[in-house]
């Protein structure tokens, strides 16, 4: 049974801007062989991928491979994991506009195929719906079997709420515990008709949630001048500044494969984590520069929310 998503009850329910990369608890037990306990809210933490010139992941670089600036200034790493095995939260959203129409079945098996390939017993994926609204099909849950059901429970409307898909999805795994790998895949032709929500709020509510968006866009028509190319723009901007990847198909039988790529990068990112410095202000978007020696493309998330002070 699908679950329609209110976007009141989002509104009341999660932070406008809630930025927090570590959780007490985990920095307790990394300085509590330190003669204490200390306590930081400000660690900012940037999950990584490399790619070679053929946009193949690249693996086992060395820490010293990796320089991390903030606002231009360059930071200490004092976290750093190859080939990080931290669990996924997963949103996964399919576009059933009547664009869809006739592609409904094979996208529903497809993003079913991807379920049991992505999902493992410490994943949490949930799969979604926009068309007129957006629509959670699953709770966040790693049981394959339900998730695939939920892939089988799609259904066509007649437009499409891309930015309101963006906002809520990104809501809807901000509410998830931290420590975990959020990310957020997008199978959509990129139209943009009826959305409640605008591009900004799009942007920031996917900032905010700290998730990285795959964007994999089907393009029905060729030709810009015959198509809404809005909402394509849009997740260019919104994709680059959360670290994920967007991918351009023409047909849907490349869809498979661009499952196939994603999956291959979630399992082979780095994670670094730093304390900024000078500590900035509350409230305010930072922007982060990666450089890694080796790599030819980077996917890492170019802004983050700093933590507003409590009222």
């Amino acid at each position: 049974m699908k679950k329609p998503i209110s976007r009141l009850l989002f509104g009341l329910l999660v932070p406008a801007c809630a930025f927090v990369a570590s959780s007490a608890k985990e920095l307790a037990a990394q300085k509590g062989g330190q003669g204490g306990i200390h306590v930081q809210t400000n660690f900012v933490t940037v999950i990584a991928s490399a790619l070679d010139a053929d946009g193949r992941p690249i693996i086992n670089l060395p820490k010293d491979s990796f320089q991390i600036l903030e606002e231009g200034v360059p930071q200490q790493i004092e976290r750093f994991e190859p080939e990080t095995n931290q669990p996924l939260d997963l949103a996964l959203m399919v576009d059933t506009s009547l664009s869809t129409f006739k592609e409904l079945k094979f996208e529903g098996e497809s993003a079913s195929r991807f379920v049991k390939q992505i999902v493992r017993p410490i994943d949490r994926l949930a799969v979604f719906q926009f068309s007129d609204d957006v629509a959670q099909l699953s709770e966040f849950s790693s049981n394959i079997p339900d998730l695939q059901a939920a892939t089988k429970r799609l259904s066509n409307g007649a437009g499409t709420v891309l930015y309101d898909a963006v906002v809520l999805g990104s809501r809807a795994i901000s509410r998830l515990p931290p420590g975990r790998r959020r990310v957020i895949v997008l199978l959509t032709d990129a139209g943009e008709t009826t959305s409640t929500y605008k591009f900004e709020d799009a942007r920031r509510a996917a900032i905010a949630s700290e998730a990285l968006i795959y964007s994999i866009v089907i393009r029905p028509v060729p030709n810009e001048s015959g198509r809404n190319t809005a909402g394509e723009h849009a997740l260019i901007t919104i994709t680059d500044s959360t670290g994920g990847a967007m991918y351009i198909l023409d047909t849907f039988d490349q869809l498979q494969a661009m499952f196939d790529r994603i999956d291959r990068e979630l399992r082979t990112q780095y994670l670094l984590g730093y304390y900024p410095h000078p500590t900035p202000p509350p409230g305010v978007y930072r922007h982060i520069e990666l450089r890694v020696q080796g790599a030819n493309t980077l996917h890492y998330r170019k802004e983050y929310l700093t933590v507003r002070n409590p009222k």
